[in-house]
């Protein structure tokens, strides 16, 4: 079977219900047929809606719906159609959904208004499902309504396909699995409509995924799944998990009489990874591929640095918003905790327990009015110091951590240095404030710890080398940029710039983290940090 063809299997029967249920059909259910800007066989109830065909971002097939909502009264967002049901019989109707700005959530309607989606999930597919038993022969409406939350603009874009089951649909649910059956035992709270959960593959695919459910019900759900890595996250929309203050929830994840995840108590989501097959001990990722770097052999100084541009320059840009799948596969605790959070720089505690975790995906910013709030996308080489949301530099993610969204503020567009007199700590002591004499600089500055402090350096050196055909522009675009760029594209930066990043550099050497993440970043947009693979190079440079 061809990876598409097992790739729609897993989709078609990611949720399922413990009894087969019997078929009612949806028209063009897949958004593959449209007049215009309407799809076939359904209709928009009123104007707080606008759709059109997108082939960009699609969960199957060529196609799906993409929906402006752009008002806040809910009854103007209804996407609907009516079908047929029996009494007696039971029908499992499901719809995938793409969020991009997580300010408005999707609801289910069968013969009524359903579960949720999870608005928090951003920039990937997940499922929305509802177990009906029809009370009489008798039409029913089905669809989708669209809800404004938090941080709705007025204007959000969200994408649906797959809406099931289709007449369209040609292959029935798997009777059996080839591979590994996963179970999920899943008994709710008081307030099932808050639950939800996925399970996403090494290259962060959501595989299967789960939510509008019921209070006080027990459910269970399979999925068939090959080898390999797996992160299963449980969420709560309230914030309060699903046990003990609302109700006696709980949930067991298991394959072949192994327990793969479980709890109860929570707050907003809780993440678990876990191994299919026989893959207990993952190989380390592969080194840098045969003759990545030939052409810089036996070369010095900047003609080094010139032939390093030539390698790495040109790179794939996956664009802003795939930072944070790059955040799911790429920026987890493996190294301290190794409770698979998210690594945060700017709060990771090396030697002992964080003060906070963030869950991957659930907890990205967002607002934040403190620390511990949420996690972003931290610009290690300010973003205004190239003048702004420009690309490939805005993208890439060679110098973009993962870091607490209060922090980064903080951070601001400062540059990093050494501090004297500090006037902000965050948890795990980096600071900002007055620069130590020592560095030969006055102004303010931002210094992360230690650990660290290695890896932002060779991030640099990285820009310096990757952009050498414009970063000697950039200079006087503000003054903090002015304060460590020289205006050249050989050195690059200022003298005390340079001194000070190549002492952390040398003083914090190369850790099996950034190899990891070095090698994620060239899957993820085809090129490297040469200074990670050769730490050589800096003094060779340098």
């Amino acid at each position: 079977m061809s990876h598409g063809a097992y790739r729609k299997l897993i989709l078609a029967s990611a949720v399922l219900s413990t009894a087969q249920p019997c078929l009612a059909a949806i028209d063009n259910g897949d958004f593959e047929n449209w007049s215009g800007n309407t799809p076939s066989d359904w209709s928009i109830i009123d104007s707080g809606i606008a759709l059109s065909a997108s082939n960009t971002i699609v969960n199957s097939g060529t196609l799906a719906a993409k929906v402006v909502v752009n008002t806040a009264s809910q009854s103007n967002t209804d996407l609907r159609q009516t079908v047929t049901v029996e009494a007696g019989q039971s029908y499992l109707f499901s719809s995938w959904i793409y969020h991009t700005e997580g300010g408005v959530k999707a609801r289910l309607i069968a013969d009524g208004y359903q579960g949720y989606s999870n608005p928090a999930l951003l920039n990937q597919w997940q499922q929305i499902s509802h177990d009906y038993t029809a009370t009489s022969n008798t039409t029913i409406s089905v669809g989708l309504r669209f809800y404004d939350v938090s941080g709705f603009d007025g204007s959000e874009t969200v994408y649906v396909d797959s809406f099931m089951p289709s007449s369209g649909s040609s292959t029935p649910p798997p009777s059996g699995c080839a591979n590994n059956t996963v179970s999920l035992a899943l008994t709710t709270d008081n307030y099932g409509e808050e639950t939800s959960w996925q399970i996403i593959n090494a290259q962060g695919t959501t595989v299967a995924s789960g939510g509008g459910y019921s209070g006080n019900n027990s459910y269970t759900e399979q999925a068939c799944l090959v080898d390999g890595d797996y992160t299963f996250s449980i969420f709560d929309s309230y914030g309060d998990g699903i046990c003990c203050s609302f109700g006696n929830g709980s949930y067991a994840l298991t394959s072949a009489q192994t327990t793969l995840a479980s709890g109860s108590s929570f707050q907003s989501s809780e993440a678990t990874l876990f191994i299919l097959g026989d893959n207990t001990n993952p190989e380390t990722p592969p080194s840098e591929p045969t003759d990545y770097y030939v052409t810089a052999q036996g070369l010095t100084d900047y003609a080094l640095k010139t032939a390093l541009y030539n390698i790495v320059k040109g790179h794939n840009s996956q664009g802003y918003s795939a930072i944070w799948r790059f955040y799911d596969i790429a920026s987890r605790d493996k190294y301290f905790e190794n409770d698979n959070s998210i690594l945060d720089r700017y709060s990771e505690n090396p030697t002992d327990q964080d003060s906070y975790n963030y869950a991957a995906v659930s907890d990205q910013c967002g607002s934040y009015n403190s620390e511990a709030d949420c996690y972003n996308r931290e610009h290690s080489f300010p973003k205004s110091w190239f003048g702004g949301k420009n690309e490939p530099m805005n993208s890439d993610v060679h110098h973009i951590f993962a870091s607490d969204g209060y922090v980064n503020s903080k951070r601001s567009n400062y540059p990093f240095g050494e501090v004297g007199s500090a006037s902000f700590t965050s948890s795990n002591g980096s600071k900002l404030g007055s620069a130590a004499s020592s560095i030969n600089y006055s102004g303010t500055v931002f210094e992360p710890i230690d650990e660290f402090k290695g890896d932002f350096a060779r991030a640099y050196f990285y820009m310096a080398t990757r952009y050498e055909n414009v970063i000697g522009t950039w200079q006087n675009n503000t003054t903090a940029s002015n304060a460590v760029l020289n205006g050249t594209s050989n050195q690059v930066f200022e003298n005390w710039a340079v001194t000070m990043l190549v002492n952390w550099h040398n003083d914090d050497p190369v850790s099996q983290l950034e190899l990891d993440r070095n090698q994620a970043a060239y899957e993820h947009q085809g090129n490297r940090n040469p200074f990670v693979d050769h730490p050589e190079f800096v003094e060779m440079i340098w």
